[in-house]
């Protein structure tokens, strides 16, 4: 798990050199907002996760996997995680933020991930 790290990773990577090429700038990694949001967006009052799957809980196969050994650190960890991510949200949300989640498994599909990224970024309320 040492090996695992919290940011500049493969997906965060993707999704900036998608967001980059459609021509936005942005700011990494802001440790005053909650949850150190990936992606900041200051002038848009924009913001974007970029979630694993199974770290964060996403409902797709990779999130529902579960650990098989230390069960009792794993469910509760990634329970916390989860717990931790919706409170974020909302304190985000609450303070005049929008907030948009890419989810690891979404990045297999970017011709399908693109618009909806694009849609969040220009709209003025979504």
């Amino acid at each position: 798990m040492r090996s695992v790290h919290g940011k500049d990773t493969g997906p965060e990577m993707a999704v900036r050199r998608l967001v980059h090429g459609m021509g936005f700038r942005y700011a990494l990694h802001r440790r005053d907002l909650p949850g150190n949001p990936d992606m900041v967006f200051p002038s848009r009052r924009k913001i974007i996760f970029i979630h694993g799957c199974f770290w964060h809980g996403h409902a797709c196969p990779a999130g529902r996997n579960r650990p098989a050994s230390n069960q009792s650190y794993w469910i509760p960890k990634l329970d916390r995680n989860k717990a931790r991510d919706a409170s974020n949200r909302r304190v985000l949300r609450a303070a005049g933020w929008q907030v948009f989640t890419v989810w690891e498994c979404q990045l297999r599909q970017t011709a399908r991930l693109e618009p909806r990224i694009l849609k969040f970024l220009s709209g003025s309320d979504d």
